[in-house]
């Protein structure tokens, strides 16, 4: 098979920024997404299903984008998934009925899939196994940047507004992105990994791709369970407004921007899998704090806000190394390894979601508890993993080796 050699940039666009613009656009399709939930759910029913199925749209998108942007380059498959992600925004904002809205929020899901993908398996194509971590960091911070932002817009959006101008400026985004992808982003799948013969099963046989995923994947879902459902917890149970909301998914993805620079600065003095264990005390100590606060203040915001703040501070650490880390050893298969372990992600995410959200009940008389016992037991699994699994791990198969 041939595929296009490596050419020099069309722009002076940077990949830096290319990269930061991609990882991006999963807050703006999740988190700018927090504030309208509410709305949507009184305007057309209960909503938090289109959150569940965007993200198995997302897990299941990765599988089948990972063999293309293999075969066909990283190029064509990503401009395609920009295209596909502006126009399934542009029908959710349109959504006459919640079932409407669910399918084309599974199909952007899809979408979103091949532009993580394409960007992480970039990352492969482009450095070597022991700075992926670093380098996806600094796209990390990027990206708690906007999820910082997003949370604040679609507040202000649904409140000026209404939630469907919300998912409009998704759309928009996608466009802007989409244009400076079309001129600035090149071709970073090599020839020689293009035409180098590997199955799936020689990822799945490796054991660092396993642990590695797992750190991505464990974390992610206690994250998730925030997501799905602080907006009920905070505006219907604890009564802030919208728009105060906007402030709570906000303030935890400044914590994660300065999380991921932490992360940096320990990885230039330890491994990855040291950096992981100090990370998972983070997570420990944050669920340690929600836990106490639905014992002994289960009415009060701040000490649930400390506890997320402290979780998240975890997060920001596990995931650019357990990203890298999954697909450090095979840069002849590595859209193929990021689809899988972001697959395992999202399907873990929306069967501990999907589980969750049966607990939160229309009275809410389980208070915030269905949404701090997932992210205590994953900050248990984050504190077995580092521990036990990744210093198990063989020299030759660590990120730092």
């Amino acid at each position: 098979m041939q595929t296009q050699s490596l050419k020099k940039p069309r722009t002076t666009v940077s990949f830096t920024l290319i990269l930061v613009l991609l990882l991006a656009a999963q807050p703006i399709a999740t988190d700018l997404y927090l504030p309208a939930l509410p709305s949507i759910s009184h305007a057309l029913g209960p909503s938090s299903s289109s959150l569940t199925l965007f993200m198995l749209g997302f897990g299941v998108g990765q599988l089948l984008n990972g063999p293309l942007a293999d075969r066909f380059g990283r190029r064509p498959t990503l401009l395609s998934g920009l295209l596909l992600y502006a126009l399934a925004a542009v029908h959710a904002a349109l959504s006459p009925s919640v079932l409407w809205l669910a399918a084309c929020r599974a199909t952007q899901g899809l979408a979103m899939a091949a532009l993580l993908v394409c960007v992480r398996a970039a990352v492969r194509d482009r450095y070597p196994a022991h700075e992926g971590p670093r380098v996806l960091a600094v796209g990390l911070s990027g990206l708690g940047l906007v999820a910082m932002l997003a949370p604040l817009l679609g507040a202000l959006v649904v409140q000026a507004l209404n939630w469907r101008w919300a998912l409009g400026c998704m759309a928009v985004y996608a466009v802007v992105v989409w244009c400076v992808c079309y001129c600035g982003f090149e071709e970073t799948l090599r020839p020689e990994h293009a035409d180098q013969q590997g199955s799936v099963l020689e990822v799945f046989a490796s054991g660092s791709f396993w642990a590695w995923t797992m750190v991505t994947a464990i974390s992610y879902v206690g994250i998730f369970c925030f997501l799905l459902l602080s907006s009920t917890i905070y505006v219907d149970y604890l009564g802030l407004s919208t728009l105060a909301y906007g402030w709570v998914p906000a303030s935890g993805s400044l914590v994660y921007i300065g999380s991921t620079f932490l992360c940096r600065r320990l990885l230039h003095s330890r491994s990855a899998a040291r950096t992981v264990q100090i990370g998972a005390m983070f997570s420990l100590t944050g669920a340690t704090i929600l836990v106490a606060s639905c014992v002994w203040a289960p009415h009060r915001m701040w000490p649930l806000l400390v506890g997320h703040w402290v979780f998240a501070l975890g997060h920001g650490i596990h995931q650019p190394c357990g990203q890298a880390g999954a697909v450090a050893n095979f840069p002849h298969l590595a859209a193929r390894a990021v689809s899988w372990s972001g697959f395992i992600t999202m399907a873990m995410a929306f069967c501990v979601g999907q589980t969750a959200v049966r607990f939160m009940g229309s009275n809410l008389g389980n208070g915030a508890w269905p949404m701090v016992v997932p992210m205590a037991f994953c900050a248990a699994l984050l504190f077995l993993v580092s521990r036990v699994w990744l210093p198990g791990l063989g020299r030759s198969q660590s990120v730092s080796a």
